[in-house]
């Protein structure tokens, strides 16, 4: 017999009043996601560390999301956020780990520093963030996580092995945080192919050109597959989804 836990979020849930948590969510695909979450009816957060003014705008264009400020490389800061934001909302109903760097180097020239850079935020921080929301939400016995990986941790980029290591690892932690906070919080991933914006390069825009959609994708249609994460049921967790445009297919 199914548990009325399983029968929480069933399809047709929404997210009206539910509060959710973006890293990273002043610009660019986090801002897509948090404007997303506040069409939706959520109590939308936003993360930003450097940020201020473009989180502070685009909290207005949320309806007033909350602001919080983060240096993810610290997990002292990331757990005085996650207090932060139990004591201003209450509660944390949704984590979208967003935040992320990336460069790009030849492996040969990467230094200590260089994977540090990187692996500080794309994959300690999102650990940490899913620990600290995961302690809230077994409280509440329930909650969603959703960690943007990337189709750099789906298919190898030779310059950019540092960055595609740290997105494997957000892959691979999803699977197993997914069991370990089973079944009262999920656990899954949204892998972005090629979502351009003014400063793409000759190489993303060849990698559009190989894409089989035959175009870049938007914000939008990452946001799209956060929010279905958000509503499913506890009977989706570990999985990964791959907004891409077929072209970890290829």
């Amino acid at each position: 017999m199914a548990s009325p836990q399983s029968e929480s979020s069933l399809p047709g849930a929404t997210l009206k009043g539910k509060i959710v948590l973006v890293t990273g969510g002043a610009k660019r695909i986090g801002r897509g996601i948090a404007l997303r979450l506040a069409q939706e009816g959520a109590r939308v957060a936003i993360h930003y560390n450097r940020s201020e003014a473009e989180a502070r705008r685009t909290a207005e264009e949320c309806g007033g999301a909350e602001l919080f400020r983060a240096n993810l490389e610290s997990v002292p800061e990331i757990q005085q956020m996650f207090a932060d934001v139990e004591q201003r909302l209450g509660r944390l109903d949704g984590l979208v780990n967003n935040a992320a760097r990336f460069t790009r180097f030849d492996p040969l020239a990467i230094t200590e520093k260089d994977w540090d850079f990187i692996h500080s935020v794309n994959l300690k921080a999102v650990f940490f963030c899913c620990q600290q929301a995961a302690r809230i939400m077994q409280k509440q016995d329930e909650g969603r996580i959703v960690n943007i990986s990337s189709l750099g941790g789906i298919r190898p980029w030779a310059e950019h092995a540092h960055y595609c290591a740290s997105k494997a690892g957000v892959i691979h932690l999803t699977r197993a945080l997914a069991k370990a906070f089973a079944p009262r919080t999920t656990v899954n991933s949204v892998a972005p192919g090629v979502i351009p914006f003014d400063d793409i390069d000759e190489r993303g825009k060849r990698m559009i050109e190989n894409t089989p959609a035959g175009r870049g994708g938007t914000p939008a249609e990452v946001a799209d597959a956060v929010v279905f994460f958000l509503k499913s049921s506890n009977f989706v967790t570990g999985q990964i989804l791959a907004v891409d445009g077929g072209l970890s297919q290829r």
